[in-house]
């Protein structure tokens, strides 16, 4: 054990000496800084409480507690998302361990670049007994196999002097765009160092080989007829939006966007004909009939970008850091933005094309009317639409509210739109938004689902804590509404395990936490209204919208069983009227 730190604040090079030595989590906390980390989430513990000592002591990095391990590894992931750049996570062990799995599971199946920091019981009592063991001795729970099948690296740090090390392995993960872990037991994090260590620095993004670009870049300038660029989520992580843009005009493309991915492209854009996938819209499959050449960039083309899209026929390139999961000619690149921006210098300008406006007709999935109580997505998101105002950050949730977004909502200019379809966990959006806006100055908007919010919604919590411009629209079914949805085009709609009770979720919130601004809109117009106030008042704001669980999302997988339920019906129904007319004509 160490004496505590004493009552004052220390700089990187000026580290706190006792003795001549330091504590490792002491230089730890400077090296995070060093490394332009400015936050710390988590869960404080008693087997991480030596770092978040030495944070309070670090000028330059605040420790933000969140309310759930899963909420504050969605915090990081937020973080990390806004700024482009590594976030860190801390967490206790035990529970607080494992609560961090499938944050960090999201990071890790997105490509976000999150440190988690995971403390453990000191190494004489791991394997001997120990409270939350997480060794994987004597059998107890072995956490680095937990965590190493989600992280680029993952690592326990067993003696002081393999910190730098350590580290030095966890941020060439994250350099790699994968989350990496360290597991750190108590007594290693409060020894003493002797010596400042020296770490090696990470090796820093590669863009495309240059022949390997130039025979691309060739190839490209040959391809005949039109081209369709499909944008995904690592345009924006790469901070490679302009040169996107900058390339597209110079192929005098089309370009569609992944659902994951709706700030890759200005949403005023002349070009952007929506989002390709389940979510997505008509006018980006018309284009695929007429021909096209598609050019995947940024995006690995999973099931919700693919689905409902015939790629057997088209000529796929793509550009990444990782190669699609549909057959393409692939140019491998860690660094989109300087790859994209040789691309476009290298390739001529393409003529305009006289088939743009007969190709390019902007319309939206057709769900079938609906007529139940409360406000349509549609026209939810319509009223989210006008409200929203321009550098906004909006973060979506999984779910039928998700869909709805997704296709009834566009991105803000100079804002970050994100959807979390690598793990599609419910409740990731409450953390995220939050990390979110620790990150930027501008407002946040958060839309969930009620089932979303009865798991990690409280989070809200740490937003009116902190004063944060989070505005949370809470769209309530009352249901696992995607869920019931299933039930009822999948499984015949004569059970449901997925309706709640109704409740009054603004109420509920606005009698936990006096002074949060609530409302509850039942009407477009009583919509319209808290959303006007919401987005004037400075604080965090929650604004609840209900809405029928009955009604179809804009998901094509669900029309497409709608339209076969209903086809299947008429033909019952025609056999009935030719087996028994009279009976018939009687009803």
């Amino acid at each position: 054990m160490t004496t505590p730190i004493c009552a004052r604040s220390y700089a990187a090079g000026d580290l706190p000496l006792r003795n001549g030595n330091i504590r490792v989590v002491d230089w730890l906390a400077s090296e995070l800084r060093r490394h332009a980390v400015d936050f710390v989430f988590g869960v404080d513990g008693a087997n991480i409480e030596d770092l978040y000592d030495a944070v309070h002591y670090t000028p330059g990095i605040e420790a933000i507690v969140a309310k759930h391990e899963f909420s504050a590894g969605t915090m990081a992931d937020g973080y990390a998302r806004a700024t482009s750049r590594m976030s860190v996570v801390a967490t206790t062990s035990g529970g607080g361990a494992v609560n961090l799995v499938p944050a960090l599971a999201e990071s890790y199946a997105s490509g976000v670049p999150v440190l988690a920091i995971v403390g453990q019981p000191p190494r004489p009592l791991e394997g001997n007994g120990a409270f939350q063991d997480g060794s994987g001795r004597a059998g107890s729970m072995d956490l680095q196999s937990v965590f190493r099948p989600i992280s680029g690296y993952c690592a326990r740090v067993e003696r002081p002097e393999e910190i730098a090390e350590a580290l030095t392995h966890a941020l060439m993960a994250v350099r790699d765009g994968l989350p990496a872990v360290l597991l750190i037991p108590k007594d290693v994090q409060q020894a003493q160092l002797a010596s400042v260590p020296q770490m090696r620095e990470p090796h820093q993004r590669m863009g495309a080989v240059p022949a390997q670009l130039a025979d691309f870049a060739q190839h490209l300038a040959e391809t005949p007829g039109r081209i369709l660029v499909v944008a995904g989520p690592e345009v924006a992580r790469h901070n490679a939006r302009d040169e996107l843009s900058l390339l597209i005009d110079r192929l005098d493309a089309f370009v569609a966007i992944s659902p994951d991915a709706k700030d890759a492209v200005d949403s005023e854009n002349p070009r952007l004909l929506g989002v390709i996938g389940v979510m997505g819209h008509p006018a980006v499959e018309r284009v695929l009939r007429h021909g096209v050449t598609c050019i995947c960039i940024g995006t690995t083309m999973p099931v919700m970008t693919r689905g409902g899209v015939d790629f057997t026929t088209t000529p796929v390139l793509s550009v990444g850091s990782v190669t699609p999961h549909i057959a393409s000619r692939h140019l491998q690149t860690e660094d989109l933005s300087s790859t994209l921006t040789g691309l476009a210098a290298a390739l001529p300008a393409r003529s305009d094309a006289s088939d743009s406006e007969t190709l390019y007709a902007p319309a939206h999935l057709e769900p079938p009317a609906h007529e139940g109580d409360g406000v349509r997505y549609h026209d939810a998101m319509h009223v989210l639409d006008q409200a929203i105002p321009a550098g906004a950050d909006i973060f979506v949730d999984a779910g039928n509210t998700g869909a709805a977004a997704v296709h009834y909502l566009g991105a803000r200019h100079n804002g970050r739109y994100v959807v979390a379809l690598g793990m599609g966990g419910m409740g990731y959006a409450f953390g995220a938004g939050i990390g979110c806006a620790f990150a930027r100055a501008g407002r946040t908007v958060v839309i969930a689902g009620d089932g979303a919010f009865f798991m990690h919604g409280l989070e809200i919590h740490t937003a009116i804590e902190h004063r944060l411009p989070v505005t949370f629209v809470i769209v309530n079914n009352n249901a696992h509404a995607m869920c019931v949805t299933r039930e009822q085009l999948y499984y015949g709609g004569g059970y449901s395990f997925n309706r709640f009770a109704p409740s009054h979720i603004a109420s509920g919130l606005a009698a936990m936490f006096p002074g949060l601004v609530c409302h509850s809109a039942a009407t477009v117009a009583d919509f319209e209204a808290a959303m006007h106030e919401a987005m004037t008042h400075s604080g965090p704001s929650v604004v609840e919208v209900v809405c029928s669980t009955d009604e179809i999302p804009p998901f094509a997988p669900f029309l497409s069983s709608e339209i076969a339920k209903e086809k299947t019906h008429d033909r019952h129904d025609h056999r009935n009227i030719q087996a028994r007319p009279e009976s018939f004509a009687r009803a």
